[in-house]
Formats: C-alpha cells, structure tokens, sequence
C-alpha cells in the first residue's frame, strides 16, 4: 500500500511539473504537503487548509528542494516548549538576583572579619531583646504561679472562684503563651542571624578568594 502511495505521489509530481512547465505561469515553484505521520501526500501550487500545519517542501520548477517546513507544534509540545521558557527564564531570574547580591556584599564588606563583627552586633542587639522577654516572662510566670494558688484555694474549698481573679488568670495565662511565642521567635531571629552571617562570609570568601578565619 505504501509503495502504491509513493508512487502516486511522484506522478502526481511530475505532472505538475510538466503541467506548470507548460504553462509557464508564476515562478514555477510547487509545493508538497504531508500527513500528520509525516507521508507526503500531494503536491501543488498551494497547500490547502487543512494541512496548513503540517510539514511541507517547496520545489523549483526542476524539483529541486529549495525550502522545508516543519510541523506546527501540538498542543503538548507547545505547553512543553512553554514551561522550558519559563524555566529558563526563571533560572536567568536568579543568576540576575545571584549577581545583584554579589555586588551588594562586595560593596559592604572588605574582609571576612567585617562580616564577623557586623555578625556579632546584630547579635547583641538580638540577645539583649530576648533577655528582656525572658524577664518579662519570668514575672509573667510568677504572676501566674500566684493566681493558680488563689484559684486552687477556692476550688479546694468548693467554693466558686471570684470573676476579677478568674479574669486576671486568664488573662496572665494568655500573657505566658504570648510571651513564650516571642521567645522561641527571636531564638528563631539569633539563628537565622548565625546563619545569614555564615552564608554571606562564605560567600564572600569564595568571590575574593580571602582566607577564612574561625568564626565566633
């Protein structure tokens, strides 16, 4: 069967070669359209609508190849040339932002040791921060611990216990939890301090090539 097609194609370009030949019209030029497999599957001055996306190959009047076209892309080979383009684009957006930071640490610093000292003033402001929340919680706690005392007194009594001191345990209850999230959150801030530091200093070593020295 695919021998049959091929050579229906190849009479079927011949004659219009011989026939655009006889006519003498245009430039001569004829051009072959395929399938979606990829068969060539007739031959013309035009290609009709509904292989315009196919592939296809233009001719001279001597059936001299002279231009190729590929396939429009599907659906899917779209999307996927789509998300390649937006990878790329996406990895130029960090090499951007990558150098942007490079030159922002080189124009800050001079040497590794400015990064340590500027670490360490960053630190102590942190610390001091959190020394005072844990003073702060501590009279928070001791607040509490006394309240529970009063309300306990009162429960082992059977007897109910007063709204004011109800209100002000809740209320210092509430205070503690408050007071333990901002703990653990600027414990959280001195780490990431430690860490930004690092990755800048060892960054920075890296950029200008200096000799690291043993961080605080």
């Amino acid at each position: 069967m695919g021998s049959l097609l091929n050579i229906r194609v190849l009479i079927l370009l011949l004659l219009t070669l011989v026939t655009g030949a006889a006519a003498g019209a245009g430039s001569g030029k004829i051009v072959c359209w395929k399938d979606k497999t990829g068969k060539t599957i007739g031959c013309g001055d035009s290609i009709p609508p509904e292989y315009q996306d196919n592939a296809s190959t233009e001719l001279n009047k001597r059936g001299v190849t002279i231009k190729k076209t590929e396939p429009a892309p599907t659906a899917e080979q779209q999307k996927a040339m789509q998300l390649e383009l937006e990878q790329k684009q996406e990895e130029q957006r960090k090499q951007e932002e990558q150098r942007r930071k490079d030159k922002a640490l080189l124009d800050t610093f001079t040497t590794p040791q400015e990064i340590d000292l500027k670490r360490d003033r960053d630190l102590q402001l942190a610390q001091s921060n959190l020394e005072l929340l844990q003073t702060n919680s501590k009279n928070t706690n001791a607040h509490l611990a006394e309240l529970q005392s009063h309300v306990d007194s009162y429960t082992k009594a059977n007897k109910p216990v007063p709204q004011y001191l109800q209100d002000d345990f809740d209320e210092t209850s509430a205070e503690k939890t408050k007071a333990d999230q901002q703990i653990a959150a600027k414990q959280q801030e001195i780490a990431d301090i430690k860490q930004h530091y690092s990755d800048l200093k060892q960054r920075f070593i890296q950029l200008t090539g200096s000799s690291p020295q043993t961080a605080k």
